[in-house]
């Protein structure tokens, strides 16, 4: 059973999730835009040292906590770790007030049927009792979307409540993360088709099954205010997707019930170089914008 106090927290919707969940692939990107070249690590250990100290310099600044930042996505890697001498995701409840959950998926498959399922994870059973064990409340796996085709669509949103499903079953929420490219010529016909797929995924719950559901944000202002309203859905977050941190947030502002959950854009303008008091400052200015967009519905 999840805890109930992070659960109303994250049902309230006061604030947004922060995602410090970059993986492999995505950490030379991260590193970078912080300031880190690759020049500075010889190793995947090492390029793993530079990322969880930056996010441990996240998690300790002084705006970072449950009354903006209601909860923070982590990496597997991340929730073995300490921040401030404590298990990562035991830091971020007792410390911070923050609802820490981890990210599961262990990244997509090619692309067939204009959509990226995400690739078999054998090792999930073991992962969340671990992940349970150490307090995390839920988790967090994402697919990709490249087009409005149907039966892409379909396989994507059964391929996520399937494993959500598995999820629920060890007491955690899943946040299920359908991204749609915002690049994509048909991406208001693609919303059209995944709020309907949702939808009737979602009505097929049992009573004792919630979800969280993160989405692109839509073309067409409060597109998915409907789910939002749904009884299982707990909350329904908006992520960044690429678009720069004030587009994001201008558009997040008019999708009611929507609450951001960025990683990108929430780390835009942090760099390793800055000292404590700029990087707290930087960070404290974008937790306040991110903050007003998500609570402004």
């Amino acid at each position: 059973m999840a805890n109930q106090e992070q659960m109303d927290l994250i049902k309230s919707g006061e604030g947004f999730i922060a995602a410090l969940d970059q993986s492999g692939g995505s950490t030379p990107k991260a590193l970078g835009a912080y300031g880190i070249e690759s020049s500075a690590y010889a190793s995947e250990a090492e390029m793993y040292n530079l990322i969880h100290e930056m996010r441990a310099r996240i998690s300790r600044s002084p705006n970072f906590t449950g009354k903006k930042v209601i909860g923070a996505i982590l990496f597997e890697d991340t929730m073995d770790r300490e921040f401030g001498g404590k298990q990562a995701p035991t830091y971020l409840w007792q410390q911070r007030g923050v609802v820490p959950f981890l990210k599961v998926d262990k990244g997509l498959l090619d692309n067939a049927d204009h959509v990226q399922l995400m690739r078999p994870m054998p090792g999930l059973d073991a992962l969340l009792i671990r992940a349970k064990n150490l307090a995390v409340f839920g988790t967090k796996m994402r697919s990709v979307i490249h087009a409005a085709n149907h039966n892409g669509i379909r396989k994507i949103v059964e391929q996520q409540f399937k494993v959500g499903a598995q999820i629920t079953a060890h007491g955690l929420v899943p946040i299920l993360e359908p991204e749609i490219i915002i690049t994509i010529s048909d991406k208001k016909e693609a919303e059209t088709i995944l709020h309907a797929s949702l939808l009737e995924s979602l009505d097929k719950l049992a009573s004792n099954q919630i979800v969280i559901l993160k989405l692109t944000l839509p073309e067409v202002d409060n597109h998915y205010y409907e789910l939002c309203q749904h009884p299982r859905v707990l909350s329904v977050m908006a992520l960044s997707g690429g678009y720069s941190r004030s587009e994001a947030i201008a558009r997040l502002a008019k999708n009611t019930s929507m609450i951001a959950s960025f990683s990108r854009a929430l780390t835009e303008g942090l760099t390793a170089q800055q000292s404590d008091a700029e990087f707290d400052q930087a960070l404290s200015q974008t937790i306040d914008g991110i903050y007003q967009a998500s609570i402004s519905g």
